[in-house]
């Protein structure tokens, strides 16, 4: 499964009409740790394809986004379920941590 590039209009119709979980990355290009942490993503979306949809938005695009969720620092990771937000972690972690944070 690929990772799902969200934007400001389809950010909260994707995570309120999901039937899994949505894992959801408040990253910017220019974050070093963000980068650092892409990869990771990417790898742990391949192993949990169906059980969670693995997004990403850019915080330079979705800055009122941003703010309503509070996030201050980046990368910011949000768990949604059902809709809302169930767990967030700051910070990149690794795959492992991920899939623990995830549930899978």
């Amino acid at each position: 499964m690929s990772i799902l590039h969200l934007t400001p209009e389809n950010f909260k119709s994707t995570i309120e009409s999901a039937s899994v979980p949505v894992l959801v990355d408040f990253f910017a290009d220019w974050c070093m740790p963000c980068k650092m942490f892409a990869p990771i993503l990417e790898k742990v979306s391949e192993k949990a394809d169906g059980k969670v949809i693995i997004a990403k938005i850019n915080i330079d695009d979705a800055e009122q986004l941003a703010a309503e969720y509070h996030v201050m620092s980046i990368p910011t990771i949000i768990l949604f379920k059902d809709g809302k937000e169930a767990a967030r972690n700051v910070g990149a972690m690794s795959a492992g941590d991920l899939m623990n944070f995830i549930g899978v």
